[in-house]
């Protein structure tokens, strides 16, 4: 393993960024890999182009720092993104999104921190075999990893009735570029896994990126041997970063997903 650097290191940009974070470590994707995941911590708030600029040569973000991927032996993470103006959801997802129309309220607002909402992001980790390293988080974690930004971030609260009067189903936290929207984390109640609100909330986002007159959904990571990342591969057709150009991936004629237009 290489040293790495603990030490922030000023870097060249617009605004500048400090390189905070540099070190080999365990992947949290896949067993027995060695990741390493730069952070960058811009000396200022990101205005909606910067941050769209950084979304397109494959940027994602943590709280209030940004990364990607640079793994010494190691390619399997891919930005993926979805073209708003050509993606097609299959009958599944229409049908699930019909269904979370049915049930469930959606609201949106700025990131803030809560009881209710720390006690739901830890179920959902129990609940869907997600517990690692750093968790179950406290309120201080909470807010690092979901509330601080350094980008234009809101967040999209899913609302369901229950026994005792509407409660919290889930939460999306969304960044906004100029032309895009990007997904950080969604986490919701792993009990209302019968609605997909995962799924539901993708096909939401999608539609505000048409309402708002953004062309992209930014999906994050697509890690193919990663079944908790492998699932962004059915929002068809995408478009997955390689060596700095954005390839477009659709179903092809024997059912398999692959390259098209190349």
């Amino acid at each position: 393993m290489s040293a790495g650097t603990r030490r922030p290191r000023l870097l060249d940009g617009h605004p500048p960024e400090l390189l905070v974070y540099d070190e080999d470590t365990s992947c949290p994707y896949l067993d027995a890999r060695v990741a390493r995941l730069p952070m960058r911590l811009p000396t200022r708030p990101l205005t909606a182009a910067e941050f769209s600029e950084r979304l397109h040569v494959g940027d994602r973000r943590q709280g209030l720092v940004l990364y990607r991927p640079n793994c010494p032996t190691c390619t399997a993470c891919e930005a993926i993104r979805l073209d708003v103006e050509t993606f097609l959801p299959n009958k599944t997802q229409r049908r699930i999104h019909r269904r979370g129309r049915e049930r469930l309220r959606v609201e949106i607002g700025p990131p803030g921190l809560s009881a209710e909402k720390v006690a739901l992001y830890n179920k959902h980790k129990v609940g869907r075999g997600l517990m690692g390293e750093g968790d179950p988080i406290d309120e201080t974690g909470y807010g690092a990893f979901l509330v601080d930004s350094c980008a234009d971030s809101f967040e999209i609260r899913y609302w369901i009735d229950g026994d005792n009067g509407e409660q919290l189903a889930g939460v999306a936290i969304v960044d906004r570029g100029t032309d895009a929207l990007s997904a950080v984390y969604t986490y919701f109640d792993p009990d209302l896994k019968d609605l997909s609100p995962g799924v539901f909330s993708i096909l939401e986002q999608v539609e505000l990126c048409k309402r708002t007159g953004l062309r992209w959904l930014y999906l994050g990571l697509y890690v193919s041997e990663c079944p908790s990342m492998a699932y962004k591969s059915l929002y068809l057709p995408h478009e997955r970063l390689h060596s700095g150009r954005w390839l477009l991936y659709d179903r092809l004629p024997d059912g398999t997903i692959g390259k098209v237009g190349q």
